[in-house]
């Protein structure tokens, strides 16, 4: 099996963050804090620790390690509605589209230390699309069962 070039796993991760801030923009406060599943948490904090994980990737590429509390953050309150975590989603885009246009290909080679171990950076590129695409499937799931079809 052949690997995924950085640069379209990089397009991969965009897609799935541009997918989760489409499907998220109409969601009124109301309906964010409907349950995803056990141990995540609510609509809300679902779509935004989808978007932090975008967000580490290029924090932990940067510092050379990746914490794994960056995951378990919850929405900050300023984030309410739908709009607002695709605004902030749109942010991480932005800062990740950043981050890919200034990596060099010796970027994926360094190693990143993380909680269960350090990896390289390529590995941990793969992790994160991987991990965030079943956090959009998760997404997507939480909110045909409020009756939001995406």
């Amino acid at each position: 099996m052949s690997r995924l070039d950085p640069a379209e796993l990089g397009r991969r991760l965009d897609t799935i963050l541009a997918t989760a801030g489409q499907i998220i923009r109409e969601v009124p406060e109301a309906l964010m804090s409907a349950p995803v599943s056990a141990g995540v948490g609510t609509l809300r904090d679902a779509a935004v620790r989808l978007f932090r994980l975008g967000l580490a990737f290029a924090d932990g590429m940067d510092r050379g390690r990746f914490p794994s509390e960056w995951r378990r953050e919850t929405a900050p309150d300023d984030l309410r509605d739908g709009a607002a975590v695709a605004r902030y989603g749109a942010l991480v885009r932005g800062r990740l589209a950043g981050w890919f246009e200034g990596a060099a290909p010796r970027e994926f080679a360094r190693t990143i230390e993380g909680d269960d171990g350090p990896q390289v950076g390529y590995d941990l590129l793969a992790r994160v699309v991987d991990e965030a695409d079943r956090d959009l499937r998760a997404l997507r799931m939480a909110l045909e069962r409020i009756g939001r079809a995406t």
